[in-house]
């Protein structure tokens, strides 16, 4: 008998924790280093899940979905409304997001991961998204099953453990508030970038207003590293490194030791297609950041890049780093 599938509901907390800590093992499992398992991990994922399902104003819509089968829960999905960065036009809303912790049991019926997947995208559509986008780690299961369904790959998360020791990297330094309008001008040329690779990421009309306000107050946050890369008075980009948040991360693992190089874009990879000057620059560059992140305790690094920039993609897969996590677009 095929699963039938249902919405969660609160007494099946118990389940739900259980199906979501044998989905983080598997994780675990594929990466040791990026997907540590959280202490206390089933009281961590069981309170997770009773706060969201329970919040009368929650920050942005989740749902969970069950797959049964012979009076048993079988299968997980877990999907949100994926708020919209305010540098983005956002022009059809928040997406539909289906997050890499949905899970089927070994024993489920065949044809339950794909019975999940089309009621979860049912779900958000009536929830009034009009993109979808999926999530799975590399070489997972819900990977497989995207491409199997028609979507297609928009943005790579890589990966890397072990990283640069602090020393001097030549052509870098920490900012300064002299340099914001530097970087807010390299960012608009990395928004275009993006723009030109996938309309997904059209530009808001005030997104230069709203990223220089956003990094003048980052120069203000104790949590963050900001470097830029020049070459006598020629600026040529940015990077900044911050803590990892649960959005990418799962509850049942520990982030702490994990750190994010966001808003990374530097002049050696500005053509998507080729790498300048051999990403010299740019590497030294990413090494500041790493080692920024080393020098705050952090074990491993993921760094957001489209699947489409190939010299981007080139560089750090150079510099050490390995997609982790891939986020697919249904067209």
């Amino acid at each position: 008998m095929p699963a039938t599938i249902r919405t969660a509901e609160p007494a099946d907390l118990e389940t739900m924790t259980t199906l979501l800590v044998a989905d983080a093992a598997e994780r675990n499992a594929a990466d040791p280093a990026l997907w540590k398992p959280a202490p206390n991990i089933r009281e961590k994922v069981s309170a997770g899940l009773q706060a969201a399902m329970e919040a009368e104003n929650p920050p942005f819509r989740q749902h969970w979905l069950l797959a049964e089968a012979g009076g048993q829960v079988v299968g997980i999905t877990h999907s949100i409304l994926l708020p919209v960065p305010p540098i983005y036009a956002g022009e059809f809303g928040p997406p539909g997001l289906i997050m890499e912790d949905c899970f089927v049991s070994p024993d489920a019926p065949d044809g339950t991961a794909e019975a999940l997947l089309e009621a979860a995208e049912a779900d958000l559509r009536k929830a009034g998204a009009k993109i979808i986008l999926g999530s799975s780690i590399a070489g997972g299961a819900w990977e497989a099953l995207y491409a199997k369904q028609n979507y297609q790959p928009l943005t790579l998360y890589l990966a890397k453990s072990g990283l640069a020791p602090p020393q001097a990297c030549e052509g870098t330094r920490d900012a300064t508030e002299a340099d914001l309008p530097s970087i807010v001008a390299s960012s608009a040329e990395n928004r275009q970038i993006l723009f030109d690779l996938d309309p997904f990421w059209k530009p808001h009309e005030e997104a230069d207003q709203r990223f220089g306000a956003w990094m003048a107050k980052s120069l203000t946050l104790p949590d963050r590293d900001m470097f830029i890369s020049e070459i006598g008075e020629d600026f040529r980009g940015y990077a900044i490194s911050h803590p990892a948040t649960p959005l990418h991360f799962p509850a049942p693992h520990d982030i702490s030791g994990i750190g994010v190089i966001d808003d990374y874009f530097h002049s050696d990879f500005a053509d998507p297609d080729t790498l300048k000057n051999s990403g010299t620059a740019a590497a030294n560059l990413l090494q500041s950041a790493e080692a920024a992140l080393q020098t705050r305790g952090n074990e491993a690094a993921l760094i957001v890049c489209p699947a489409a920039w190939i010299s981007k993609i080139a560089l750090l897969e150079g510099a050490g780093y390995t997609t982790a996590i891939s986020w697919f677009i249904k067209r």
